[in-house]
């Protein structure tokens, strides 16, 4: 019996079980940026550039790093989500014009999602018309009838199952000194695609709505001030699962398609592709791990969008809530699985444009979302002593900046040609 009272007693075994009852927003959140749009980004940046485009994943880790305790350290702080904030701050009309891009861009997200789960299954020789539908109406099951503890398991074991990648690419036999150049010498282009794919890669692995859900997540959950530092633990842990993910989804498709010059449209050509590179099992392993990422976020990702919108105007949101309690929630919910589900059924929808061109929409939105947070996290009316330090500043701001720089050069790009007409007719 006092062997059992010390270990009841031990601060280590006290500080874990602490840590367990806190896990959770930060790793899933972290999980969910690897989606099936994230999947696609990462696969066709691997199979277009092969290594060279590695180097993205350090500075984007950083940035994630410090954004998501931003967001931790505001919803311990004033309890009150990321929307409501800012409302609170920057007004209705602000706080609209800035959910109209979100909840556009979160539709394309969810259609993505859809995509995966069709692309995926289909190499199982499922059709779409079976599980998309399917998928959609358990994704929908889970936030009526179940809460918040139990999808919290669910999703944390999907989170779990992303390692799966990590079998993936070292089945493709990746030349490890390929990489290790990659990031030391990084090979920078100028192009329209090249900036197109490394804004797509910042969007996918810093997407907006994480910024909303990381928040109300930390409120669900009811973790303050005085667990921070294993809740700051849960964020770097779910950041670091999802440069890691990352990291071998870019691998894996860099050791087999951009070595084969194979050109791929979507995550499943990926998964498909893979097959006489890396053998059968490298393939379906790629497309578990797709269709898991793809029913994860099918849930998440509306459910974020839904709950972020009702909270800024002041309706009831929530999961742990009835249908009849928060009418607004669940039917906007339901209203965007329904879109999402209707243009992944639509025939020849262009999956691939809405992919890529979904999360350069999250790369030129981002800014605007992290200038209303580094604002907010500095006023000391909101965060009182918990305000930003310096290095916090340096890199939240040039965050924003390298983004609004990358959206000015993706923009102006195509027009290269006729500036140079116009200089030439001027300068001569």
């Amino acid at each position: 019996m006092k062997i059992i009272d010390d270990i009841k007693n031990s601060p280590a075994i006290r500080n874990v079980v602490v840590f367990l009852a806190i896990l959770g927003p930060g790793i899933v959140t972290g999980s969910v940026d690897n989606d099936a749009g994230g999947i696609t980004t990462y696969s066709v940046a691997g199979a277009l550039y092969g290594y060279n485009l590695l180097w993205t994943l350090i500075p984007s880790f950083i940035a994630l790093l410090v954004i998501q305790e931003m967001n931790l350290r505001m919803g311990m702080i004033t309890g009150k989500g990321l929307a409501d904030l800012i409302r609170e701050n920057f007004g209705v009309k602000v706080t609209a014009f800035i959910f109209l891009g979100l909840i556009i861009a979160d539709i394309g997200n969810t259609a993505t999602e859809f995509a995966g789960v069709a692309g995926s299954m289909s190499i199982f020789g499922v059709t779409k018309y079976i599980s998309v539908p399917v998928t959609a109406f358990a994704v929908w099951i889970l936030a009526t009838k179940g809460n918040y503890k139990i999808a919290e398991r669910i999703f944390l074991f999907f989170s779990f199952c992303l390692l799966f990648y990590i079998v993936s690419a070292v089945m493709a036999k990746p030349d490890w000194v390929a990489i290790g150049t990659a990031f030391i010498k990084p090979h920078v282009k100028m192009d329209n695609e090249y900036l197109s794919i490394v804004l797509g890669l910042i969007g996918t692995t810093i997407a907006p709505w994480m910024q909303f859900y990381m928040q109300s997540a930390v409120i669900e959950k009811g973790i303050t001030i005085k667990d921070y530092k294993f809740a700051l633990l849960d964020v770097i842990i779910g950041c670091t699962a999802t440069v890691v993910v990352a990291f071998f989804i870019i691998v894996s498709c860099a050791a087999t398609l951009y070595k084969n010059g194979v050109v791929i449209k979507e995550a499943s050509d990926a998964a498909m592709a893979l097959k006489p590179f890396a053998g059968v099992l490298a393939s379906q392993v790629f497309a578990f791990g797709l269709f898991i990422a793809s029913a994860f976020s099918a849930t998440i990702l509306p459910l974020a969008t839904a709950f972020y919108v009702c909270e800024a105007f002041g309706l009831e949101a929530g999961i742990d809530k009835r249908v009849d309690e928060a009418p607004q929630f669940y039917w906007l919910f339901g209203s965007i699985i329904v879109i999402a589900v209707g243009i992944i059924l639509w025939p020849n929808a262009p999956l691939i444009a809405i992919t890529i061109w979904t999360q350069v929409i999250n790369a030129m939105l981002l800014p605007v979302v992290l200038m209303s947070m580094i604002y907010m996290v500095n006023s000391p009316f909101i965060m009182g002593q918990y305000v930003n330090n310096r290095a916090q500043n340096i890199i939240g701001w040039s965050t924003t900046i390298i983004l609004i720089g990358l959206t000015a050069l993706l923009l102006i790009s195509p027009l290269e040609p006729f500036l140079k007409k116009i200089y030439h007719a001027f300068v001569g």
